[in-house]
Parts: structure tokens; sequence; C-alpha cells
């Protein structure tokens, strides 16, 4: 009797502590073109449990659907920065920012109002 009592604590607290293999999640990232919408899918993707990444050019979205055992949206969203785009939560180095191509520099004004003909 007593194992039976240990097992269903056993399994009550495993289950209560089972995370989500296929989280879905949406975070804004910047970017303006369809060169940011590859190296901002592409970070997100090489991101160790991130199973599909697809940013919209119009929106800034960018829906996840990821593993909560092998990653996190922080360390997603770090990734995204490395790569120089900014999110509401992580905000990409002027280093990584100044590495990406001209047309794509979001925070810049004039690029932003080219991009929007």
């Amino acid at each position: 009797m007593k194992n039976a009592v240990v097992l269903v604590m056993f399994l009550v607290g495993a289950f209560g502590f089972a995370q989500n293999k296929n989280a879905k999640a949406m975070v804004e990232v910047d970017g303006v073109c369809m060169m940011c919408k590859e190296r901002i899918e592409k970070a997100a993707i090489k991101s160790k449990g991130v199973k599909s990444a697809v940013w919209d050019v119009k929106t800034h979205e960018l829906k996840l659907i990821y593993d909560e055992s092998k990653t996190d949206l922080k360390t997603i969203q770090q990734n995204i920065a490395d790569v120089g785009h900014d999110t509401k939560e992580i905000k990409a180095t002027d280093e990584a920012y100044n590495s990406v191509h001209g047309c794509c520099m979001y925070r810049d004004k004039d690029v932003k109002h080219n991009h929007k003909e």
C-alpha cells in the first residue's frame, strides 16, 4: 500500500511540473523587409527546441512553436537580438544592429519610410 501511495505522489509531482512540448507564443520583433524576415526566423529556429518561427513583415509578429523543456522566450529573444533585431524585451546591441544590411536599418526613420511604399 505504501508503494502505491509513493507512486501516486511521484506521478502527481511529475505531471505537475510537466512542460509544454508545443508551446505557442507571439513576440514582437522590429524589422522592415524580407531580408529581416529571413534573419529573424533563422535566429529563432537556431534556438534549441524551436519547432516553428514565422515573422510577419507588416505586423512585426513572430509566431513561435517551441518546447518549453529545451528553451524559453528570453533565450529565443536574445538569439534574435544577437543578429541585430530588437524585441519588446531585449534590445540588440549597437554592434549587432550595425551588422545588418543597410536596407534593414529599422531604427532609421528614412529606411522605415522607404519600406512603407
